[in-house]
């Protein structure tokens, strides 16, 4: 049953063809939000757009880059066509890179910033001068994670991943001043260890490095969890379905933690 107030709402997810994007997506649609299921796999989107239809819901799949300002711009126009309006935008398309610093080639730290951050900041471009021209506030909902806030540690070689996320934080702390007059609240969701194919990815990247089992990286980091589980793609969709409501009405500019107590500020 829908817990907040955002029957009839517009959402675009992008990043949502599966994991957290995934999750927000059929959350929001729960809620009564008629969702934009983006991603560069459009299968993916398809399948996730299925999903909402056969929960009753309203959904619409879009094959987009959110590194390409003209496909950006072509999603939002599609979304206000089909559905009217635009309220929500959840910015969750992301990629991840294990390696040290030192060794990280230019590739692959301009494919970070491209996708985590300057997908982040172009798509809250465009959607944002939508919601202006609206004239009725809206909700801008970043994926920042826990990488964002802090360093993943020496034993974690996440360096260039936790710096666009970092980039993903400072951009979310100033829209959300640039905007407030608008009445567009722009937050992050920061997570810690979530049970998806990008931390699959990671424990097998650094089980490599370090010589251990497959599964034992993440066997690690989650024992390191305060609240004993990993967590679920399910507990960020929570956090972002409170933002996008009424009831997260006077919270912008800011990072929430949704990470089971590992995060120290």
């Amino acid at each position: 049953m829908p817990k907040y107030d955002l029957d009839g709402q517009v959402a675009i997810v992008t990043g949502a063809g599966r994991g957290i994007g995934r999750a927000i997506a059929l959350r929001l649609a729960r809620e009564g939000v008629s969702v934009a299921v983006t991603d560069l796999n459009e299968g993916n989107a398809s399948a996730v757009v299925a999903a909402i239809e056969a929960d009753g819901g309203e959904g619409f799949a879009l094959k987009v880059n959110v590194t390409a300002k003209d496909e950006i711009e072509r999603m939002v126009r599609l979304v206000v066509e089909r559905f009217g309006q635009l309220n929500i935008l959840v910015n969750n398309a992301g990629i991840g890179a294990v390696g040290p610093l030192l060794g990280t080639d230019e590739a692959t730290w301009d494919a970070l910033m491209s996708v985590n951050a300057k997908g982040t900041l172009l798509c809250a471009q465009v959607a944002a001068r939508q919601m202006i021209a609206q004239g009725k506030g809206g909700r801008i909902i970043n994926n920042a994670s826990g990488a964002g806030k802090i360093a993943p540690g020496k034993t974690m070689p996440l360096g260039a991943y936790a710096a666009s996320k970092h980039a993903v934080v400072g951009l979310t702390k100033q829209l959300g001043l640039e905007l407030s007059d608008h009445q567009i609240l722009v937050n992050c969701v920061c997570a810690g260890i979530v049970d998806t194919p990008m931390w699959d990815l990671i424990d097998r990247e650094v089980a490599l490095l370090e010589g251990v089992p497959v599964g034992a990286v993440k066997a690690r980091a989650v024992a390191g969890i305060p609240l004993g589980r990993i967590e679920q793609p399910e507990d960020i969709a929570n956090m972002v379905a409170f933002l996008a409501s009424a009831d997260a009405s006077y919270i912008t500019g800011q990072t929430l933690n949704v990470c089971g107590g590992i995060l120290p500020y």
